[in-house]
C-alpha cells in the first residue's frame, strides 16, 4: 500500500515538473517573439530615419509625372478624333455642296429638253431652237463640272436604286425581263447620290 502510494507522489511531481517546463518554454517563446517585433520595428524605423526625404520626393514627382503623361496622351487622342470627324464632315459638305442648286436645276433642264422636242418649221423658230439647244448644253457641261451626272440607262437591267418604273411591258427576244425598254424621264446622281430617280419602262 505505501508502494502504491509513493508511485503516485512520484507521478504527480512528473507531471507538474512538464507542467513547469511547458509553461517556461512557452513563456521564453513569448519572450523570443516580443524581441524579434521589437527587433524588426527598431529596423524599420532606423531605415526610415536614414531615408532621405528627397528620395520619396523624386518617387511622388514620378507618380505625378506618370498621371499627366497619360492625360496628355488620352487629351491628343481626343483631339486626334475630333479632328478626323471634322475633316470627314467637311469633306461631306463639299462632296454634296451642290445637291440643293442641281436639284433646283434639274426642271429647268427638262423644260429645255421638251423645248427642243418641239419641231421648228420656220427661220425664226430653227434660230430659237438653237439658241435653247446652246443654253442646255451650257447648263449640261455646268452640272458635269461639278460631278452630277445623267441616269440614261436604257437597254440596261433595272437597278430600283437609281430608277423607278412606272409602267411595264412584256418582255421579249430584243427586251429581256427586268431590263429598262425606255427612258420616260431621265434621272441625275451627284457623285455617288441619287438626285432624281429616272423613270422607266421596264419588260416583264
Amino acid at each position: 500500500m505505501a508502494d502504491k502510494e509513493k508511485n503516485q507522489d512520484l507521478k504527480s511531481k512528473e507531471t507538474a515538473e512538464k507542467s513547469t517546463a511547458k509553461d517556461t518554454a512557452e513563456k521564453t517563446a513569448a519572450k523570443d517573439t516580443s524581441k524579434t517585433d521589437k527587433a524588426t520595428e527598431k529596423s524599420a524605423k532606423k531605415e526610415n530615419a536614414h531615408q532621405d526625404p528627397k528620395d520619396q520626393e523624386i518617387k511622388d514627382l514620378k507618380a505625378k509625372n506618370g498621371d499627366l503623361e497619360d492625360k496628355f496622351l488620352r487629351s491628343q487622342a481626343e483631339i486626334q478624333n475630333m479632328n478626323n470627324r471634322h475633316k470627314k464632315e467637311v469633306a461631306g459638305i463639299l462632296k454634296y455642296d451642290g445637291q440643293k442648286l442641281a436639284t433646283e436645276i434639274l426642271p429647268v433642264i427638262d423644260n429645255l429638253e421638251r423645248a427642243l422636242d418641239v419641231k421648228a418649221d420656220d427661220e425664226s423658230s430653227k434660230q430659237l431652237k438653237k439658241g435653247i439647244e446652246m443654253v442646255q448644253q451650257h447648263m449640261m457641261k455646268a452640272l458635269k463640272d461639278n460631278h452630277v451626272t445623267v441616269i440614261d440607262n436604257a437597254g440596261e437591267k433595272f437597278d430600283p436604286a437609281s430608277s423607278q418604273a412606272v409602267q411595264t411591258v412584256p418582255a421579249d427576244d430584243k427586251h429581256q425581263k427586268d431590263t429598262v425598254v425606255q427612258v420616260l424621264q431621265k434621272g441625275y446622281k451627284l457623285e455617288d447620290r441619287v438626285l432624281r430617280p429616272a423613270m422607266v419602262v421596264v419588260a416583264q
